[in-house]
């Protein structure tokens, strides 16, 4: 061979196996590729279906059952068709050993003439059985003992080495084994049965060669019957599984979408009841239930009105009187130089408590404003640095009071967003508050972040912190994580409940972190367009060395 062809052939029975894997990964990737949608669907069906998940299982348990059942049926009628040919078959030798004596009375070993004579009348034609055979056609073998005759009588058929051994012994044997069918070419499952033939001409060996071929086709049929039967059975059991399962599942999701709409706000909706059994007794029951609800709900929503319509009213009717009680301590305090020191410190402590009461007004009015649903937003551009700027710097006289350092991490860059200005800067202003409040005399540290979607500003104290839980607390109203603490910035315990509200109404986040003993976090996580949707924050709510 040309050693350029040799060399071109070495190299491409090397590279064989790597072309074959990779046609066979690529091959493997397509049809993963394919199948992996249609897999999905069956098992978000397979998961969301309980008539699906009863049916299919019903299915394959029945399944399992009739395919346990058919393979012992078929096994049992096929021993028994066996076994009734084996008794026949055993049967017809004994009757055939008597009229294969008679065939050789009279005869010599060395009657050879007489002999093939005998053998070819035994073995001339294809007989037909009598009796539990029902007629079938069988031929019969003689076999001498001896070689030499076998030979001289043209013996050519093959017999199974062990049934002749058994025959040898002297005793009838029987063994399954392939036998010639009368009439047809080939060989087909046959049952052979030997027994010795002691006559004056020698000793031989008489076979009968039962074929097996009309049993063969009667346990085909009972087979395919059996299937056919036990198909049958699977799919009457499957459909009568899913019509009995979508009786029993049918209600269920309509009491699943009538508890949907009721959850949207459909107070009225109710379940169509009709019968008396089990499911409608449900039916009876999830209508008392929502009877129940629809009235305890109109109670609640009636007791609400009242108590906002209550606190508006009050705060509305008080500021008149505070208006005149301002005035008058305005002048009390403008001449407090004139008071005796007990006095003008009374003043000043009027003074003080009449702002706070102001501020707690203000608050109850806008907490009014939001339960009643009347609060909006007036959105626009701006940078939130500069509204950071401007709450941290009227934080800064509370900063130093509190002798505490007020830091601002803002970045060099623009980060406009759509919202409320005056809103954030309220929420900014009570989370600077409520951080130097409780700072302990340690740094506090606001930071101001954003991505594409999102914008976010945390504040961050080292004082005391939070307890376990109490970080889904901070938000309720009224609620103070320590009452005998004292309140140098003359708080409401509203201030953390607005500004939670204020951020709702962005769309937005506002979460809190803290650890006692090692401070607290509160971040403000706002979209950048308004009314979008958040999934991310772009600064984290824990601390760093909390992260580490």
């Amino acid at each position: 061979m040309n050693p350029v062809a040799r060399s071109s052939i070495q190299s491409g029975l090397e590279t064989l196996p790597a072309r074959l894997g990779h046609q066979l990964q690529g091959g493997a990737d397509w049809l993963n590729r394919r199948s992996r949608p249609g897999l999905m669907r069956l098992s978000a069906a397979w998961r969301r279906s309980l008539q699906l998940r009863v049916a299919a299982t019903t299915t394959i348990v029945t399944g399992l059952i009739v395919l346990l059942i058919g393979l012992f049926l078929v096994d049992q009628i096929g021993k028994g068709v066996l076994k009734a040919k084996r008794d026949a078959a055993i049967s017809q030798a004994s009757l055939g050993l008597e009229a294969a004596l008679a065939q050789f009375e009279g005869l010599t070993p060395g009657d050879l003439s007489g002999i093939r004579q005998a053998v070819d009348q035994i073995t001339s034609d294809p007989t037909r059985s009598t009796g539990a055979l029902g007629g079938a056609l069988f031929t019969k073998v003689v076999r001498s003992t001896d070689q030499a005759v076998n030979r001289q009588l043209g013996v050519t058929q093959q017999l199974p080495d062990e049934l002749r051994r058994q025959v040898d012994r002297g005793t009838m044997a029987v063994q399954y084994a392939p036998v010639r069918v009368p009439g047809q070419s080939g060989e087909a499952p046959g049952l052979i049965v030997g027994q010795p033939l002691t006559t004056q001409a020698g000793t031989f060996e008489l076979y009968y060669l039962f074929p097996l071929t009309a049993e063969q086709k009667t346990l085909g049929l009972v087979q395919r019957t059996v299937l056919i039967a036990g198909l049958a059975l699977v799919l009457l059991v499957a459909a009568i599984a899913a019509l009995v399962t979508r009786q029993v599942v049918r209600p269920v999701r309509v009491a699943a979408q009538t508890a949907g709409r009721l959850a949207g706000g459909a107070l009225s909706e109710r379940i169509k009841v009709s019968g008396e059994d089990d499911i409608a007794l449900l039916g009876e029951s999830f209508n008392d239930m929502a009877n129940s609800l629809q009235q305890q709900i109109q109670r609640l929503e009636n007791l609400s009105r009242l108590q906002q319509r209550f606190t508006s009213d009050v705060s509305h009717e008080l500021r008149t009187p505070l208006t005149t009680i301002r005035m008058a301590a305005e002048l009390l305090y403008g001449s407090r130089e004139d008071f005796p020191p007990e006095l003008a410190r009374s003043v000043e402590l009027l003074t003080n408590e009449l702002d706070r009461f102001e501020s707690l007004l203000g608050d109850l009015l806008e907490i009014s404003r939001y339960d009643a649903g009347a609060a909006y937003l007036e959105t626009e551009q701006v940078d939130l640095r500069g509204i950071v700027e401007r709450a941290v710097a009227a934080a800064v006289p509370l900063a130093a009071r509190h002798g505490v350092e007020l830091r601002a991490e803002l970045g060099d860059r623009q980060v406009l967003a759509e919202v409320d200005a005056r809103r954030v800067e309220r929420v900014l202003r009570n989370l600077l508050g409520n951080a130097l409040d409780h700072a302990e005399g340690r740094p506090v540290t606001v930071r101001l972040g954003a991505d594409e979607e999102s914008v976010a500003v945390t504040v961050r104290d080292e004082g005391v912190g939070l307890r376990p839980g109490e970080a889904a607390l901070v938000f309720n109203r009224f609620w103070r994580g320590d009452p005998s603490r004292s309140r140098l910035t003359g708080g409401t315990g509203l201030g953390l409940a607005i500004s939670l509200e204020d951020v709702r109404l962005h769309h937005g986040w506002l979460q809190a972190w803290g650890a006692r003993g090692r401070g607290a976090v509160f971040r403000m996580t706002l979209p950048r367009v308004a009314g979008g949707e958040l999934d991310s924050s772009p600064l984290p709510l824990e601390p760093p060395e909390v992260l580490a």
